[in-house]
């Protein structure tokens, strides 16, 4: 089954390929699009992310923005990367009787993530999470 991000970043691989989609997430009938790139999120990248969606546009409201310092987490790589760092982690059903984790990220395998969180340590796959941004100290 693909998702409207699987489907954006396929489009933007061909289009925009230095645009990285951090995050693609469907409100209603808006999409919200966090991109990032090596030379950083300009207003102007964000314009021609999205003149390079017009199939969306004609279906969905588009915001296209950077990632910010909240900035989303959703593929490994991006856990990886900011490993040491602190992050709000919510799951789909409750893990060790919570939904929303906040504390160190400190693993990330290809599988799961590992969350130093005030509840304890806790270790949850990607596939139980539903939304994960990293959070100001």
């Amino acid at each position: 089954m693909s998702t409207i991000q699987d489907e954006i970043e396929a489009r933007l691989a061909e289009r925009e390929p230095d645009v990285e989609v951090l995050a693609a997430e469907l409100q209603g009938e808006q999409i919200e699009l966090y991109i990032d790139h090596p030379e950083g999120v300009t207003l102007d990248l964000c314009e021609r992310v999205t003149n390079a969606l017009p199939e969306l546009l004609e279906e969905y409201g588009l915001t296209v923005s950077s990632p910010g310092p909240e900035r989303p987490l959703s593929k490994p790589e991006h856990f990886r990367r900011f490993i040491g760092h602190r992050a709000r982690v919510r799951t789909r059903e409750e893990v060790d009787g919570h939904k929303s984790f906040t504390g160190e990220l400190v693993g990330a395998s290809e599988t799961e993530i590992t969350v130093a969180a005030g509840t304890g340590v806790v270790t949850i796959p990607y596939s139980d999470i539903s939304r994960s941004n990293l959070v100001e100290s």
